[in-house]
């Protein structure tokens, strides 16, 4: 009779050791396993944490020794006719020898490929199967296979360029945000499963019909071993939609579907995401052996690539409507990713859906991400784009390298398929612009792929063949773009065309932020701003108290991009007085930050609503891999930054904008033009027209009166997902003193939506004196000024959340704030604004 399959997750009972340490014969424990050497190292007192002082460089010799794991298998009982044992690998970090019983069964090198192995003759019956695995320096083998390749242009940005050379997440040696922390071990689930039969796989292929009205579609299920029947069954929550039963044949069972008026899923914002799970259940001689399942949701998607008179429109179609995607790009959430839970993946992608934030971009040097970034993706209904795991470099195409990636990719995108929040796949990161900047060979006339691997950017062939090819066979209902980015084999900056990184702000020209939204493209899939992150955060990683003050070494070093000094620096006193103090220089760098990202991303959500001249824009970055001062808008410990806030006003469902034109005071001699042109418009998401109501003053910087009548634009109707024009003016310089434009908009008699327009450079007015009162009780927070207020933030402390924060505030306009997470008797949260004493 045969007998269901039957999991052992090998999580307990490990050791490891440095093979080739002064004492090889000494074993330490392991707590559990997914696991990475440095975890160890930390828990046995080896190695300091190298997430604080100067402890990375603690911590550089781990990556060129070799690590060895071991554990003894459970009790193997004696062999059964026809059952089958597998250890199964999920993820071997990187260079792996695998052993069993001193045998060696697996030779790994690319850490994103999974194994299964059949060791049912190897096993011995009883207790004393030992299971190693021996890990060699990803570090060292990578010089070695660089030096075996002198015809290779071994060119990139960032790390070591042999890192090139190995299907091993990149930002391991290095990144302009992060530590170089080489890891080894087995990163992901070690498994032994013994089964007369399994299911390997289950595909769904659908297509949606009419206008959304019936999804049809084929669910597909590979079986491994003498299984005969499956019956396939597809739920929506508890609601049985389909079942069918069917026979296997040549390991294949497979069955047609028809679900009539599906309910489709969609992104946050824009409809509901339900969620259908499909079920296989294989049987044989009356007994159910194994039962798998994928939950999936129904919806189309595109990706619009269409000529238009500015070039070919970039943007995101779903189910009809057309999406713009205000959101992040994403790096792993840790150097050490095995520690990564499921709530703290969850806690992040919440407060993107908090932020109005619709995409994630998961960055190309990275890790293809854990399934549970996935599946809460397509709860919470977030759009993922996904790179390929290539970033900023010019990778090889030899044979063998082939041969690892496309069983990489293909592993992945097969493991990926069913998620209906992946909505694109992008071949790498930057490394066109690696071309462009190395001037490596590419005709994009040239259309034969075997000229391409002559060439000295040969990997060319990897992104506009291999990768391609994976994912029309592997995931047709998802769109393929080159890298990110590119357009149609342009340059990289061609704003007509493609998706672009936007770095003249910070890097290349570093243009004023105030600029932003005329420097993008059709889809700005990165621009940033750097910022320090909270203090709290400063003092866990900063062990000296001596060094915190800005320009520290020890804060200097927990910041890795080129030149950060001088870049934050000019954009400080470009646009600020300048403050020495810790804590006011870092509440300074974060108002720069939020000014940078309010002006990209309203000007490029304007642009949404002219023709969908730009499509979406990601920010650079949502999140960071250890404490460290970075573009991103929240630090590793989930403590949001100003420009979070600056992010969820501008994407809110409906943004009202008012912006005066921009005058470069730095190179005009600070001569203020004698008049400035204004502008207000709003932008709304929403699928029907709106009725409201916009509100324009105009407000003493110095005093808080009105200097002149409001104006009021009343029963205006909103364009449907798009943008529309308010009103347009002028202001007179010369006779009327500086002054804050402070625009609202009401829909059904409530405020929606707030805007305040400042002269600029902010450094230019006083903000003496605001009569800011700040009222908190347990639910809300009650803000009034006397005079216009620029940037008050509140605390971020670990459980409280707070609804809005980094707030321009002006006479006549309270501000009421929800919050959650303060109890009866908790201290007020501390608060600041730009200039306060």
């Amino acid at each position: 009779m045969p007998e269901a399959l039957a999991v052992h997750h090998l999580i307990e009972g490990w050791t490891f050791r440095q093979a080739d340490g002064p004492t090889p014969d000494t074993w330490l424990p392991v707590k559990r396993v997914p696991t990475n050497v440095h975890l160890d190292l930390i828990d046995n007192g080896i190695i300091p944490d190298p997430f604080l002082g100067f402890n990375e460089l603690d911590a550089e010799w781990v990556a060129d020794q070799a690590w060895t794991y071991k554990v003894t298998l459970p009790e193997v009982a004696p062999r059964k006719d026809g059952a089958i044992t597998v250890l199964a690998f999920d993820g071997l970090d990187t260079f792996a020898t695998v052993k069993l019983n001193g045998q060696v069964i697996l030779e790994s090198d690319n850490m994103f490929i999974p194994h299964r192995l059949d060791v049912t003759k190897q096993l011995k019956p009883g207790p004393d199967n030992i299971l190693e695995i021996d890990f060699a320096s990803a570090r060292l083998r990578a010089i070695e296979i660089r030096d075996a390749h002198p015809e290779h242009k071994w060119v990139g940005f960032n790390g070591d360029m042999s890192r090139l050379a190995v299907r091993k997440a990149q930002y391991h040696w290095g990144w302009d945000w992060g530590p170089i922390l080489s890891t080894c071990g087995p990163w992901r689930s070690v498994r032994l499963e013994t089964y007369d039969a399994r299911i390997s796989d289950i595909r769904v292929d659908y297509q949606l019909e009419g206008p959304f009205s019936t999804a049809n579609g084929t669910i597909t299920a590979s079986v491994e071993g003498p299984g005969k029947s499956v019956v396939f069954r597809v739920k929506l929550e508890d609601v049985l939609v389909f079942e069918e039963s069917t026979d296997v044949v040549n390991g294949i069972a497979r069955v047609e579907f028809r679900v009539k008026e599906p309910r489709l899923w969609y992104p946050h914002g824009y409809g509901a995401q339900p969620l259908y799970t499909a079920t296989a259940t294989l049987s044989a001689e009356g007994v159910e052996l194994h039962e798998a399942s994928r939950r999936t949701g129904f919806r189309k998607g595109e990706l619009v690539q269409e000529p238009d008179e500015v070039g070919k429109t970039f943007f995101f179609r779903i189910n009809g409507v057309d999406v713009f995607c205000g959101g992040s790009d994403w790096i792993p959430a840790d150097s050490f990713t095995p520690r990564v839970s499921e709530e703290r993946y969850r806690k992040w992608l919440e407060m993107m859906v908090d932020g109005y934030q619709v995409m994630i971009r998961i960055w190309g040097g990275g890790i293809w991400e854990e399934d549970i970034f996935y599946d809460i993706c397509d709860e919470l209904g977030i759009l993922v784009w996904q790179d390929f795991m290539f970033g900023c470099g010019n990778y090889p195409a030899y044979p063998t390298y082939l041969d690892s990636v496309r069983t990489e990719c293909i592993a992945n995108v097969s493991r990926l398929r069913h998620h209906p929040s992946v909505v694109i796949y992008a071949g790498n990161n930057e490394d066109y612009q690696v071309q462009e900047a190395n001037n490596l060979t590419y005709d994009y006339e040239d259309k034969n792929p075997d000229n391409w691997l002559k060439t000295d950017f040969p990997a060319r062939y990897i992104y506009e063949k291999l990768l391609p090819e994976v994912v029309e066979a592997e995931s047709p209902h998802v769109p393929y773009h080159p890298g990110s980015p590119w357009g149609d084999g342009l340059k990289t900056s061609n704003p007509t065309v493609g998706d672009m990184h936007q770095w003249n702000v910070w890097h290349g020209t570093q243009e004023k932020y105030q600029i932003f939204d005329t420097l993008g493209g059709r889809f700005n899939s990165e621009f940033g701003m750097e910022a320090f992150p909270h203090i709290d955060t400063i003092k866990y990683y900063c062990t000296d108290a001596s060094q915190l003050y800005p320009q520290s070494h020890m804060i200097d070093f927990h910041n890795k991009a080129d030149g950060h000094e001088r870049r934050i620096a000019t954009y400080l006193v470009e646009n600020f007085r300048t403050q020495t103090d810790l804590e006011a220089f870092i509440h300074l760098t974060q108002l720069s930050q939020a000014e940078a990202l309010m002006f990209g991303y309203r000007g490029w959500r304007r642009q949404w609503g002219q023709k969908r001249f730009c499509g979406g824009a990601l920010v650079w970055q949502l999140n960071d891999c250890w404490p460290v001062t970075s573009w991103s808008i929240v630090d590793y410990f989930l403590r949001k930054k100003a420009a979070y806030y600056a992010m969820r006003r501008a994407l809110a469902p409906v943004a009202v904008a008012v912006k005066r034109a921009h005058f470069d005071w730095s190179v005009v001699h600070a001569r203020v033009p004698k008049t400035s042109s204004y502008e207000v418009w709003v932008a709304s998401n929403d699928s029907k027209e709106l009725t409201a109501t916009v509100e324009l003053r105009f407000i003493s910087v110095s005093s808080g009166k009105d200097i002149k009548e409001r104006v009021l634009k009343e029963d205006i109707t909103l364009v449907a997902n798009g943008t529309t024009d308010v009103l347009t003016g002028t202001i007179d310089n010369v006779s009327e003193e500086p002054h804050v434009l402070a625009a609202r908009i009401w829909i059904n008699g409530k405020i929606v939506s707030r805007d305040i327009d400042w002269p600029q450079p902010l450094k230019y007015l006083s903000f003496e004196d605001r009569g800011v009162k700040v009222q908190q009780g347990c639910e809300v927070i009650t803000v009034t000024a006397q005079k216009p207020t620029k940037g008050l933030v509140f605390e971020e402390r670990s459980g409280v959340l707070v609804e809005d924060s980094a707030i321009d505030i002006v006479p006549g306009d309270e501000h009421v704030i929800r919050i959650r997470g303060i109890a009866k008797g908790d201290a007020p949260l501390k608060w600041t604004y730009l200039g306060k004493s």
